[in-house]
């Protein structure tokens, strides 16, 4: 039977850094518990990165204009920015004393998602997170599903700056209609669920409702690259989204129809399987479900309060290690464990390398959440060689010492069994990085 305190480090956590278990075996619900209590200060090593505004006002100002220069300030500047803030996100990760916290942050960055596999994003990734999502961690949903539809990232990723309703004044002039990418994903993978009880012509209803959200494109405009509303590219005339009607409001009109959304009773649904299926298991609980959809409800989407009840959850704490780790939190474990960095931007690659590059989710639906897409038979081979690779790197280390941090009273007899009968200290200490139990939380 896995003990709580590491369903408290591996589960809620992001792995056990040498005391920790000790310190979670004292009240591990209470130690996870007291992480979401913190403020939503952004941590060091990322204070020092510029904001996405300027990142996006860079490309806005030459788009268009110098495709040339376009490309050069992604190849260098802005491919530079990715590499050093997604390296220093890791070490982040690594070093936290709020693990929990952090872990949310990943799971809502996820929801959210923004991928560098659209090159316009490559610089704007890591600010999306700072930005859109850090500073809603403990707040309500409402404020990060604005906060995301409104960010510069979000806006280039989902092409929402070049959508224009066909009967505005711009429309008329140039011939150029809808662009619905960024209606669409906030109805089918930010609230309602593609089974939420939307239509098509609800994502037509609501991409017009959202023309005129766009970036500003120099100075005249304000600052490049911030958020701007224009009004000659919004759709003249009253919408209908779920079958409630908006007036013609112009900018007001999205923001009123994401307040909806947010306080849908599918949109509570769909982050409660989420948020269940992320911490507990790939078919999460149907009762632990409809609590967190109650609580969110109940409280206008309080995520503190969503995410104190996860807390709570008996499912939350079912001894069935049920989760397999992705390749980030596989990682990111074992440097905890061990104190190890080595070079950062050599991180980077061992998670493309292992299938999950930072920031680099192959869709808008982000890194998939079931054991299916992570322990196929090549992924399972990849894990142990980088753990093999990892045991070299780190020198001589004690096995014993490094099983009792990672897995503690959690190591199965088997797993220390191999690692007495391995050739040496370095293949033991990979086989407890490899181990079955290491590999879920």
């Amino acid at each position: 039977m896995t003990p709580p305190a590491y369903l408290a480090v591996a589960r809620f956590g992001l792995g056990a850094r040498p005391g920790e278990l000790d310190i979670a075996a004292r009240d591990p619900q209470g130690w996870v518990a007291a992480q979401l209590n913190g403020g939503a200060e952004i941590p060091a090593r990322l204070a020092r990165f510029g904001d996405g505004a300027t990142r996006a006002g860079e490309l806005a100002m030459r788009f268009g204009r110098d495709p040339a220069g376009v490309a050069r300030l992604l190849q260098r500047e802005h491919r530079t920015a990715y590499l050093d803030e997604a390296s220093a996100r890791v070490l982040v990760h690594v070093e936290t004393d709020r693990p929990f916290h952090e872990h949310l942050v990943q799971f809502w960055s996820n929801h959210f998602t923004v991928s560098v596999q659209r090159p316009a994003v490559l610089a704007l990734a890591g600010p999306f997170e700072r930005e859109a999502i850090r500073p809603h961690v403990g707040g309500r949903f409402r404020d990060m599903l604005l906060a995301s539809s409104r960010h510069p990232a979000m806006l280039l990723y989902l092409d929402q700056a070049v959508s224009m309703g066909p009967n505005s004044r711009a429309g008329l002039r140039t011939g150029r209609g809808l662009n619905e990418n960024l209606a669409r994903e906030i109805l089918e993978l930010h609230t309602l669920g593609v089974d939420g009880g939307y239509t098509q012509g609800d994502v037509t209803e609501f991409a017009r409702i959202l023309t005129g959200w766009a970036i500003a494109r120099d100075n005249a405009e304000g600052a490049p690259g911030r958020f701007l509303y224009r009004p000659n590219l919004h759709e003249p005339g009253a919408k209908t989204l779920l079958g409630r009607r908006f007036g013609e409001n112009g900018e007001r009109e999205g923001i009123a129809a994401l307040e909806m959304l947010a306080a849908h009773p599918s949109t509570a649904r769909f982050v409660a399987t989420k948020l269940a299926r992320h911490f507990i298991a790939d078919d999460p609980p149907p009762a632990a479900v409809e609590r967190l959809a109650r609580i969110f409800r109940e409280t206008d989407g309080d995520l503190a309060q969503l995410h104190g009840a996860l807390v709570e959850l008996p499912g939350a704490w079912n001894p069935t290690l049920a989760k397999v780790k992705t390749p980030h939190e596989f990682v990111v474990a074992a440097l905890r464990v061990t104190g190890y960095a080595g070079e950062p931007r050599r991180l980077l690659q061992t998670l493309q390398l292992l299938g999950q590059g930072s920031f680099a989710a192959p869709s808008p639906a982000g890194w998939p959440d079931t054991a299916e897409h992570w322990i196929g038979p090549d992924s399972v081979m990849r894990r142990a060689e980088w753990a093999a690779s990892f045991a070299q790197r780190l020198g001589k280390r004690e096995p014993d010492d490094v099983m009792r941090v990672a897995l503690g009273p959690a190591a199965r007899d088997e797993t220390r069994r191999w690692a007495e009968r391995a050739a040496s200290a370095t293949d033991a200490v990979a086989l407890v990085f490899a181990s079955p139990e290491f590999q879920r939380r």
